[in-house]
This record gives C-alpha cells, structure tokens and sequence, in this order.
C-alpha cells in the first residue's frame, strides 16, 4: 500500500490532453534506436506552426514521460518527416523542438522535402542557421526512407517511414488511457482500503450487545463492498493485460514492441501492488474482525452475566430472608416446603450460572483478549453457586435437625399428656384393693417403659443436644416441656409409692382416699387435658352426635339452608332480589377495593415498611395497581343504590355512566404488566406483612382480579334482570333501555377483550392508536394468490394454510402471526408477531370462494395480491364480511 501510495504522480495524463493526443502531430511509435533509444516521430503536418505552444509541450512532455527511466536516460531519438512541405516548415519544427523539447536528445533525422528547389533551399538553409537551432546534438538530413533504414532498423520503424513496425494511434491512445486509468483505480483502491483500515483502528468498541453486533455489521458490510472493489479492480488489470498481449496470442509471428512490453510490465506490476495491498488489508482485517467478534462474545457474555447476577442474589437475599427454624412441627415441615421450592427455584439460575462460567473459561481457553474482565466474574459465579448450595445444606440441616426438636418435644408433651390421663382416669374405688392398687402399678409401669422408647429417660442430654438452633423463645418452650415432663415423672414416682403401699397385706382397714396427681409443693399441679374424643369414666351420658355436628357448624348444611332462603326471597320478588343482590356486591366490592389500596397501595408509601419492598417494586405502585384508584373512587359514589326503591332505573344508571366504564378496558390493559411484576416480587415479605394486617384469606393478586371479574358480573345481571323484564310485559317501561345497557356491557367486554389482543402486537413499526377503532379480532386459515412472479410460485406451492391472527381496524387489516410461551411456569400467555397489513382504502372483497362456504377472499390492488380467508364457521365468516362491508361503504360515502 506504501509503495503505490508513494508513486511519482506524473503532471499529464492521457485523459488531460487527448484532443492534442488525437492531432497526431507528434507520436511515440514504440519503435527504438539500437541502441535502445526511444523514437518520437514528427509525421508531416500541415498546421505544425500553427499548433499552440502549451499544447506543443504537453504532448511532447507526455511523450517524454512514458518510456522507462532507463530508456529516456540513454536518450531520444527525433524523426521529423517533412518530405512534402517547405524548408521554412523545417526550419520552424527544429527551431520549436530545440526550445520546448524537455527529454534528453541523441539524434535528430530530418526527412528533407522532396521537390528539387526546396531540397536545395534546405540544403543551404541547415548549412546557415545550423547553429541558430541551438541543438547540442547532430542533425542529419535524409533524402529518402532508404537513407533513413541506415540508421535505424526497419523493424523499429512504421509503415510512413518504409519500416514493418505496426502502430496504430487510437489504439495506441486507448491502450494509454486504459493503463492510466488502471494505475488510478489501484491507488484509489489503495487509498480507499487504507482510509477503511485506518477507521477500523481507531474505532472504539461498543459496551452493549446491540452497539457491537451493529457495528460488527457495519465494518462486515464495508468489508465485503471493499472487496467487490478490489475484484472488480483486478478484472480491469486482467483485462487490460489481455488487450496489449492480444496481438501475440493472434499470431505467433508478432511480437511487441519495448514500448507495449513496457505497458506489460507496469500493469503486471500494478496487479502484483494490488495482490500484495489485498493480501495485507485481508490480515488486518482477519485481525480485526476476530476482535470483533470476541468484543460480540464479551458483550453477550457481560449480558447474560448481569441477569443472572441479578438473579442469583434475589436468589441469595431469599435464602437470607429463611432466617426462622419454626417454632412446632407444622411450621418446620412448612419451612422445609419453601426452601424445597426455592431450591427448586434455583435449580435453573444455577444451571445457567455454571454454563456461563464454562463459556466463560472456554473464551479464556480461545485467547480472548479480555481474559482480565472474563476471569473475575467466572470465579464470582462460581462463588454464589457454591454459597447458595452450602447455605442451602446448611439450612437443610438446621431445619432437620429443628423438625427433629420438635417432633420429639411433641412425643414428650403427648407422653406427658397421655400420663396426666391414665393418672387421672384410675378409678379410686378400684385401687383400694391389693388387686386393683397391683392392677393400676403394672399400668403405670408399662407406661413407664416407653419413656425409655421415646428417648427421653434423660430430658436434659437430650435438651443439650439441640441447645445450638435453638431461638429465646423455642429455648423456654423446651424448658417448659422438659420441666412438664419432670413434674409427670414425680407424679408417676409418687403414685408408685401409694399404690405400693396399697398393694401390700393390709392388717388393718384403711380410710379410702381419692386418688390423684401428685405435685410438687413448689410448683402448681399442671393443668390436665383429655385427648379430644376420649369420655372420662364417670361420665354417664355422651353428647348426641347431631349436638356434636350443631356446636361445630356443619358448612355444608348451613350453606344449603342459606341458597334455600334465598332461593324462596327471588320467587316472592325476582327483580328486587336481583337489584338487592348487585348493590350488595357491590357494596363487598368497593368494601375490597378501599382495602386493597389503604392495606397494600398506601403501605408502599410507608417509611416503616421501606426495608420490606424488593428493590423490583421500587417506583412500580403504578404498574402493580393499575388506575385501580381511579375505579374505586368511581364506584364509591354508589349511585346503584339509588334503584333499590326503583329497579327500573338500573338501565339508565349504567348507560349514563357508559363512558367511565371505560375504565376497566385501562386496567384491563395494564393487567399483563402488573401480573409480570406480581409474578417476581409476589412472594416478597411485604406482601405476606400487609395480607396479615388485613386478615386476607387470600393474597393480593387475587384481589387484583376482582375489577376483571366485576365488569363480567354487571353484564349478567343485567341480562337476569331484563330477563324478568320481559317476563313481566314484552311493552315494559325502561326494557329498551335494559336491551341497550346490554348491548353496552357486551360492547365493553369486546372492546376489554379486543384491547387484551390489540396490546399483544409485536412488530409492528407504526402506531396502532393511530388505525382507527378496532373492530374485529380473531384466528383465520389464510392462503395467498399473488400475481407477482416469483411470489405467485412460492404461494401456489402453499398447500397447507397459514395460521394469522387478523386485526380489522377502520383504517387497516393486519395479518399477525400468533404465537404463545409459558411464562414462568404460569399459564400461556399469547402474542402477535405483525406480518403484513393491508388499508382498507385499497381493498375489495369477494363474499362466497368456490368450495367452501367458510371462505372469503380479500383483494388489493386489483387483485395484484389476493388472501384467501376461512373462518371457523358460516356465522363468523357474514359477521367478518357485515363488519367490512361497513367500513368499505362508510368509506365509499366519505367519497361523495
């Protein structure tokens, strides 16, 4: 690239002074002295006086400039050929040449005029002004070619001059200006080539995915665009070195001049240049674009580490927030539960963690430039991988060894328990008998024994062992069993002491006393339970088991006989009970809304619960709740209590209040974000606070969707209520109105629907506010015909149907594709890739396709493009054709 960027960049180009070029008053045969001087012949002219000095010289200098250093060194040749002019036109050419030729002369051959007087003019004339010329070389005058064949070879010589050497000027000047041309095209080349490698280096590589991958196909795009240049540039200098070798390979018996051999020579040696630039552009650029590319791998690489960065410390802030053992059995099995699910949560994070740390070590392994930034954060996933798994060992094993305390504090406070009651239920009659005392020791006895089976004949070591895990609060619920079961095992010695007593030989009658628990003088007797569904012994009558099912509450019948009340309240008053029913709900409803935004919304507003919301929530109340504020204040104003004393107005109330309705399609449309962002922040310990201030059977996201579910319930009331409307009078006062509210709630469910659809829309560069009200959605077959060359093959080779979801809006049609994915182990959730879109300005339709009564063909463009449309049924189809044929004719009458 150097060497053709230093080149000698010559004054004169062919293309400068062609028209000069074209006189011919001056030429450059290729032909050569012998010993190898370059000619240029002077050929008879009849304007050579005339011709201008600047034009004189720059054809001369040009001439001058072709042949090598090495030929113009040994100096040039001058034949003027002036055998049918006048002495005067010699005289004028020697004196023009001796003051304006620029190159190293070594000899001047002057064809004298032929004609006897002009001859004899000349003759006299050199002798005279020989020495007016100023030449410092010889001038030889010739009479004829024969003369001048003395001096040089004929082969050097052209045809004019008597000699076999074959030129041609327009070729000659082609030849010229197709090898300047080529020289040009190399150094443009070279500069292009090293302008492009002197961006690449200094561009400074993106920081994000995007940047990279555009700027990666930038610099491939230029690249390859670099590349067409420098083929396209050695096609030129392939072809050019055909053209100047053509008349060789046309007969074996020509041969080129030093001239044309020299024309070889140079664009052999331009090719070479431009192989040896292509060769080291083609290095910098494999050097470059590996760069690239491993800038591209960084980038993806730095990407996918800081989501699961992210991820593996919500991971690890979850594990921290495990901080409970539980305090009973119950609450420790529920524990286990939730770190189960949270490893189980994990299980994926850590997964792509370690795939990523290998990814990582295999780019360090390739030579990756930035080993230092790759290295730090393979061993950082490493880190929290490994911290995450020990700690959630370590918290398995706290947790069992937990579960463990607790169930056997539980096995000693039932032992305890269950001694209380064989103590208390020991009949005293029976044990003042040796027979009944001795009956009554063998009970306690065999009792006794599995203390020894439940491991706890040594309360204390068995206390001790789990003294690490233990909280305040379990450590004194321990102390209070262990303690429990001391108090038991003194009642149970003592006892084996009276009874004891009892069973030896009495001599003497003894006064019977009531046996019972035996306590400590220090301590209070503990208080004696019965396992529930034991009857003690000196009961003599049991609870009936309908007085067992009345004191519990049997859910079931109690429902049944409330459904039966009400059931008998709406045959004595059907549309009464039907308004009483709505205000109700409603009433419950707005009851749920104020609590959802004091208990949760407010909460988030509160300094003392900061700490609590994860840092996903921050800032998103909005997102989270929606406008669920706007539609609270809208139903706290409770205007549907107004038609309790006059049903009849529930039509009017609810076409009024029509437009603020619209309302719910707002949060309707939003709901996909909230449900997102409950999904990730939804098990967070704010929540879990707020649901157990509120004394929430259920948690937020199910209130969440009562707006959802409440727009549906104003429909079907309405719709029971015109129902018994109709039943009363088909002339009903306020029906019309009832069909009308109707037809309302029906219209904003559509339109909730639709806008659930319509948000689902990907791809689609334009704005969709901006198409008018959308009027139908739904899933057709579609097939295409189209007119268009190859398209119409591709089409036609479409057997099978494409499945499109289709949008009809007053302005366009668009075809999407609709495609569904789980989110996060939650149901599917569907959205619509934009594929094509038609304006109905351009469209027509055609009713009733051949074959099938489902399908309908939408035209564009003079059926340029047609799509074949089939819809799931007849009635969907006319409702899809009714719907277009409005807008059509609404458009056709906008026309006139």
């Amino acid at each position: 690239t150097d060497e053709i960027m230093q080149q000698e960049i010559r004054p004169l180009v062919a293309v400068d002074i062609i028209e000069q070029l074209h006189r011919q008053f001056a030429i450059l045969s290729g032909g050569r002295g012998k010993d190898g001087a370059p000619i240029i012949t002077f050929p008879e002219f009849a304007g050579f006086s005339d011709i201008p000095d600047e034009d004189f010289l720059n054809v001369v200098t040009y001439l001058t400039s072709i042949p090598s250093l090495e030929a113009a060194s040994i100096g040039f040749i001058i034949i003027i050929d002036r055998r049918r002019d006048k002495w005067s036109a010699v005289k004028a050419s020697l004196t023009r040449i001796a003051g304006a030729f620029p190159g190293n002369l070594q000899l001047v051959f002057v064809l004298r005029p032929s004609r006897f007087i002009q001859r004899t003019i000349a003759d006299i004339g050199i002798k005279l002004y020989r020495d007016d010329f100023k030449m410092k070389v010889p001038i030889i005058m010739l009479n004829s070619v024969s003369d001048l064949h003395g001096y040089i070879d004929k082969s050097q010589l052209t045809r004019e001059l008597g000699g076999t050497l074959e030129y041609g000027h327009s070729q000659w000047i082609h030849h010229r200006t197709a090898i300047e041309n080529f020289a040009m095209t190399v150094k443009t080349t070279a500069q292009m080539l090293q302008t492009f490698g002197t961006d690449l280096a200094e561009t400074e590589l993106p920081n994000d995915v995007q940047c990279t991958e555009e700027l990666l196909s930038a610099h491939t795009d230029h690249h390859s665009k670099l590349k067409d240049e420098l083929k396209l540039a050695v096609k030129q200098g392939a072809t050019l070195l055909t053209c100047i070798r053509e008349p060789v390979t046309r007969s074996a018996n020509s041969k080129l001049s030093p001239d044309e051999l020299e024309n070889v020579a140079t664009v052999e040696r331009l090719l070479a240049q431009l192989d040896e630039t292509e060769k080291a552009f083609d290095q910098f650029w494999t050097k470059h674009h590996l760069k690239l590319e491993q800038c591209l791998q960084l980038r993806h690489f730095e990407h996918d580490f800081r989501e699961v960065k992210l991820v593996l410390d919500n991971l690890m802030e979850a594990q921290a927030g495990f901080a409970d053992i539980g305090d009973s059995v119950t609450r420790v099995e529920h524990l286990l539960r939730e770190q189960k699910q949270l490893e189980e949560k994990g299980q994926e994070p850590l997964e792509k963690a370690q795939s990523l740390a290998l990814h990582g070590e295999q780019l360090i392994q390739n030579n990756h430039y930035a080993v230092d930034s790759i290295r730090p954060k393979c061993v950082e996933l490493r880190r929290i991988c490994d911290d995450f798994t020990n700690e959630t060992k370590k918290k398995y094993d706290i947790l069992g060894k937990s579960l463990e305390l607790h169930k056997q504090l539980d096995k000693a406070s039932r032992w305890c328990e269950a001694g209380i009651y064989l103590l208390a239920s020991q009949a005293v009659d029976k044990c003042q008998s040796q027979e009944g005392a001795e009956t009554a020791l063998v009970e306690i006895e065999k009792f006794l024994v599995t203390a020894k089976e439940h491991q706890l004949s040594n309360p204390k070591e068995f206390y001790n062992q789990f003294d690490m895990i233990l909280t305040l609060e379990i450590k004194a619920n321990a102390q209070r069993i262990l303690q429990k079961l001391e108090d038991v095992q003194e009642m149970f010695d003592k006892r084996q002491v009276s009874l004891k007593k009892l069973a030896a030989k009495q001599t003497r009658p003894v006064q019977p006393v009531a046996p019972h628990p035996e306590s400590s003088p220090k301590r209070a007797s503990p208080k004696i339970t019965r396992p529930a569904g034991v009857v003690s012994r000196s009961q003599h009558k049991q609870i009936p088991i309908d007085k067992v099912l009345l004191q519990q509450g049997n859910a079931v019948q109690i429902s049944l006989y409330l459904v039966n009340n009400i059931a008998s309240c709406c045959l004595h008053s059907p549309k009464h009970h039907i308004i009483n029913e709505l205000i109700e709900t409603e009433r419950v409803y707005v009851e749920e809304l104020q609590s959802i935004i004091e208990g949760y919304a407010s909460e988030m507003d509160n300094p003392n619960l900061v700490h609590l919301i994860p840092s996903a929530l921050q800032n998103k109340k909005e997102i989270l709740f929606g406008n669920l504020p706007e539609i609270y204040e809208f139903h706290n104003r409770h205007e549907i209590e107004n038609c309790i004393e006059n049903p009849e107005l529930l039509a009017r109330c609810f076409l009024k209040r029509k437009e603020d309705l619209q309302i719910y399609e707002k949060y309707c449309q939003n709901k996909p974000r909230s449900e997102a962002l409950w999904r990730q922040c939804g098990d967070s310990i704010f929540f879990q606070e707020c649901q157990r201030k509120l004394d929430h059977k259920l948690s937020l996201d199910a209130y969440l969707l009562k707006p959802v579910q409440r727009i549906t319930k104003y429909h079907f009331h309405i719709f029971f209520f015109n129902q018994e409307m109709l039943k009363c009078s088909k002339n009903s006062e306020g029906t019309a109105e009832l069909e009308e509210a109707l037809a309302t709630m029906l219209d904003i469910i559509k339109s909730v629907n639709d806008s659930m659809h319509q948000i689902a829309i990907t791809g689609y560069e334009g704005d969709v506010s901006e198409l008018g009200k959308l009027l139908m959605q739904g899933s057709f077959n579609v097939w295409t015909d189209h007119k268009k060359g190859h398209n119409k093959v591709k089409d036609l080779a479409r057997f099978k149907p494409m499945q499109r979801h289709l949008f009809l809006y007053t302005k366009m049609l668009l075809f999407c594709k609709k495609r569904e994915e789980n989110t996060d182990g939650h149901e599917k959730s569907a959205s619509y890739s934009f594929k094509n879109s038609l304006k109905m300005s351009t469209v027509g339709i055609t009713e009733n396709v051949k074959g099938d009564n489902k399908k309908f063909e939408i035209w564009y463009n003079g059926r340029e493009e047609v799509y074949i449309i089939q819809a799931s049924s007849v009635e969907l189809k006319n409702t899809w054709i009714s719907e277009i044929r409005k807008v059509l004719t609404g458009q056709l009458e906008a026309c006139r």
